[in-house]
């Protein structure tokens, strides 16, 4: 079998856990057959001094069909 990679970033007002499973979720829906998801890097968005969002990148790998 043949995987392919892509990258994605999730976002959530509340954490990076719910930032990644957002990423992951909204992957679900578009893409078939996903296996394994990777978390590379977490940042916050601020605004004013403020933490406003949590975001999380996230690579994601489903199977690779012709």
């Amino acid at each position: 079998s043949v995987y392919k990679i892509v990258e994605l970033v999730g976002s959530s007002p509340t954490s990076f856990a719910e930032a990644a499973k957002n990423a992951v979720e909204k992957a679900g829906e578009h893409l078939r057959d996903l296996r394994i998801a990777e978390v590379e890097r977490f940042d916050v968005k601020i605004e004013k001094g403020k933490v406003t969002a949590y975001r999380a990148r996230v690579k994601v790998s489903f199977k690779y069909e012709d």
